[in-house]
């Protein structure tokens, strides 16, 4: 691509002192030049509620919308709450999915990684926001999987990633990251393309 996509980064979780915010940095000065990533807050999204999908709807959530509309992939960064997803980034979801026929999330290539300072970093958050990205229709990105345990042994306490082996990792993921949204969104120009051909000669 002649320029950078851009990629937002939802952290699912507030915390300030929070280990998966960094690991979302690290992630981004990990990325390849052909990505530029940004950090999108997602804290001051007022909960779901249909009620207020007025006209217009509460101002974070129109700015959350467009912002998420305009990036070309996203990238999850969250730890795992009893088996799940915070609720904060659960609500992302809900709030970007609607108005009913209009989400910003069809067709945007996404990759989840999740830390925790147990064992299985974050496996179950993992998956089950996969089942989410799923209905929502974001192509998410398979391989390398990533799952990082005892996040918290990882950082100095400057935040900045303390282990050699786990940046190699993660320097790794995010090429296959760029990779897996550069071939999605490449795809996707291509289906859009022979739909308007097919359009075109049907009204010949």
């Amino acid at each position: 691509m002649d320029k950078p996509m851009n990629v937002c980064v939802l952290v699912g979780s507030l915390r300030k002192a929070s280990l998966n915010a960094m690991l979302a940095n690290t992630l981004i000065s990990l990325a390849p030049s052909s990505l530029k990533l940004d950090i999108v807050e997602i804290g001051q999204l007022p909960f779901y509620n249909e009620d207020l999908e007025t006209d217009p709807p509460p101002a974070p959530w129109t700015t959350f919308r467009q912002r998420i509309t305009s990036a070309d992939a996203v990238l999850f960064v969250t730890p795992e709450y009893h088996r799940s997803v915070p609720a904060v980034l659960k609500n992302a979801l809900d709030v970007g999915s609607r108005p009913y026929g209009s989400s910003v999330w069809d067709r945007k290539p996404g990759a989840v990684v999740s830390g925790s300072p147990g064992a299985i970093g974050g496996f179950g958050a993992n998956h089950h926001l996969r089942q989410s990205l799923v209905f929502l229709n974001v192509p998410t990105m398979q391989q390398p999987e990533t799952y990082l345990g005892h996040v918290d042994k990882l950082f100095d306490e400057h935040g900045k990633l303390a282990s050699d082996g786990t940046r190699k990792f993660l320097q790794a993921v995010m090429q296959a990251f760029a990779n897996w949204a550069e071939t999605v969104v490449s795809q996707g120009s291509a289906s859009d393309g022979l739909r308007q051909a097919r359009a075109s000669a049907a009204a010949g």
